[in-house]
């Protein structure tokens, strides 16, 4: 089991997140820091995926969120094809990646559009036999 970072796909160049006039985040990184930090991830047909990596607190986590070609979010989820892709990029094959859906108590919302997708680092968690997710 392994995680991995795209390295030519890592934004190493400040890169603004705004809301309005409002620049909320500066996200840059570099190779000194792991698997951790933004990356955008170009495939053909022009598509653009907009991720934000992290593998603290035990957990290996990539959000995915489609871009546009000025880089301002697309307006839709990414679609299963379009995970799996990523998941490809990130994790091996055999790795086990969720997405989680908390209690209505605990959701929060921050950015529209965007997917999580987690792998607890400390081990395997049970998952249901393969005839039941088909």
């Amino acid at each position: 089991m392994s995680f991995k970072v795209p390295g030519n796909s890592r934004l190493t160049k400040a890169w603004f997140v705004t809301r309005g006039q409002e620049h909320l985040l500066q996200l840059a990184s570099s190779p000194a820091d792991g698997n951790n930090g933004a990356f955008l991830v170009r495939r053909r047909g022009g598509k653009r995926f907009f991720c934000i990596v992290s593998d603290g607190f035990g957990w290996e986590h990539v959000s995915v969120s489609l871009r546009r070609g000025d880089l301002s979010t697309f307006p839709r989820t990414p679609t299963w094809e379009e995970t799996c892709l990523i998941k490809a990029l990130f994790w091996d094959a055999e790795d086990t990646v969720v997405q989680y859906h908390p209690a209505e108590a605990e959701y929060v919302n921050y950015h529209p559009y965007t997917l999580h997708l987690w792998r607890y680092a400390g081990g395997s968690f049970p998952t249901p036999a393969p005839e039941m997710i088909a």
